[in-house]
């Protein structure tokens, strides 16, 4: 069974740039589309963007439009995340999750996920 595991979550301020990655054990992520969400205590896990299996199309959410970046490497069997000009509201723990199917597109509903990493946290001060 595949894991995922979130690397590059830390504090950083008003502004800075982190780069997360999501690295894939026991399967590929070849064939299947990527997605990251992210989470705050109490609250739902919310989409952050997603890239299709070919890695050619992708899909933000609009808080992170312009900012973020998502992408992945099948050669490495990795995702990640590129974050600039990160806000305080982006402090959160951030997943990484695999598409249920293969050849699928970005998606931003989590229930088209499969299977998750444990997380990474960010945490942006101001």
């Amino acid at each position: 069974q595949i894991q995922l595991v979130e690397y590059g979550g830390e504090s950083v301020q008003t502004g800075g740039s982190l780069r997360l990655s999501c690295v894939a054990s026991g399967g590929t992520i070849s064939y299947y589309a990527m997605g990251w969400f992210r989470q705050l205590p109490g609250k739902e896990r919310e989409f952050v963007a997603a890239v299709a299996w070919r890695g050619g199309s992708t899909k933000h959410a609009v808080n992170a439009l312009g900012r973020f970046v998502v992408s992945k490497d099948d050669e490495k069997n990795t995702a990640y995340l590129q974050m600039d000009n990160l806000r305080p509201e982006d402090t959160a723990m951030y997943y990484c999750a695999r598409s249920r199917s293969a050849y699928d597109g970005p998606a931003s509903n989590s229930r088209d996920y499969r299977y998750w990493g444990q997380g990474t946290q960010v945490t942006v001060s101001s």
